[in-house]
């Protein structure tokens, strides 16, 4: 059950093509359902519900303004008490509070839990804004700057399932089945901004992906990969293009011989089943796609290798796999679950 672990784990809810958490703001805190993103590291409120006023609300006057890949918005900073749980209290936390806000619905604003040099210029005064994170280490209340995530397939179609956990400061060794891997991040631009990685992929024993950087990233909803591996997956899997969901599209029969994606990170092999590569089958209307398809997860970034950023692991890989996001040691750790192996989809 989330919650019983320890102090500092947060619920966190699957809404079918985005993964949220509720987020309380002010004392007394109001709750915000707020989109979990290790893409981004600006934490904000008021795209759905306006942002309320308490004693601990603080404006610093400075402009905010954010860009995503699918949105943006702009604002005012403010500081204000954050809970996160029950018991994780951050005092003194910047928050964005918006003005306008583009490309987000179902959600009030961002968690963000990316690395701290992606606030840099967001702020007028240009100074980076300490994360969520950074702040529950400084004023001592995890005594490791890290992140555990445990998301798990979506297995009904109801939306709005509680099935993950963030754990602060520590990892959830019920959630995994095997050891923590653990790998630098990569020193490659621009993905070293980010939660990034080095990363090669396989399919069917042929290299689809050489080894290449890129990210790990809750914000997305996909596996992104460079559009030369895309077009290599593609033909090796027979899929053919859907054009009212813009996803790859498999028969049945295709599905049955369809291989595992094996993603080889520093030297360990993480196994991508047939049915962790497809999307869940009970969920085909939430893409406002045909309940009797099935469609590949894996999609196309629409760039070609050699960019810096190749590839996007997101929350569809890491339901798969437990996920470690750890700045004090500038690395990111990976683990098996009990779902990496499930055929729920």
């Amino acid at each position: 059950m989330c919650g019983s672990v320890c102090a500092d784990t947060l619920c966190v809810y699957d809404l079918g093509v985005t993964y949220t958490t509720s987020v309380g703001v002010g004392s007394p805190p109001t709750q915000y359902t707020l989109l979990i993103d290790t893409g981004s590291s600006n934490t904000w409120v008021g795209a759905g519900k306006a942002y309320v006023k308490t004693s601990t609300s603080k404006s610093t006057g400075q402009k905010v303004n954010v860009s995503y890949g699918s949105g943006s918005f702009s604002g005012t900073e403010y500081t204000d008490t954050v809970t996160l749980g029950s018991d994780l209290v951050i005092q003194n936390q910047s928050i964005g509070v918006a003005s306008t806000a583009q490309g987000f619905s179902d959600v009030d604003g961002i968690l963000g839990i990316g690395p701290v040099d992606l606030t840099s210029g967001t702020v007028a005064n240009n100074q980076p804004v300490p994360t969520v994170t950074d702040n529950l280490f400084s004023q001592g209340t995890i005594s490791v700057e890290s992140i555990g995530i445990s998301y798990e397939p979506t297995t009904t179609s109801s939306e709005g399932t509680m099935n993950g956990e963030l754990t602060f400061g520590g990892v959830d060794s019920g959630k995994t089945t095997g050891d923590v891997n653990y790998v630098p991040i990569t020193s490659t631009s621009p993905a070293s901004n980010y939660w990034g990685i080095d990363q090669s992929i396989t399919y069917n024993d042929a290299t689809i992906l050489e080894s290449t950087a890129g990210i790990v990233d809750t914000g997305t909803t996909l596996i992104m990969i460079a559009t030369d591996a895309f077009q290599a997956y593609e033909k090796a899997t027979g899929a053919t293009m859907d054009n009212t969901t813009g996803l790859l599209s498999i028969t049945e029969s295709q599905f049955e011989k369809l291989q595992s994606l094996f993603f080889n990170i520093g030297g360990v092999q993480y196994e991508l089943t047939a049915n962790a590569q497809i999307w869940p089958r009970a969920l085909n209307s939430t893409l406002g796609g045909d309940s009797s398809k099935i469609y590949l997860v894996v999609a196309d970034m629409g760039s070609q290798s050699g960019q810096g950023l190749d590839f996007i692991n997101g929350f569809t890989f890491l339901q798969r796999f437990y996920s470690v996001y750890d700045t004090t040691n500038s690395q990111l750790g990976l683990a098996t679950t009990s779902f990496t192996d499930a055929t729920t989809n």
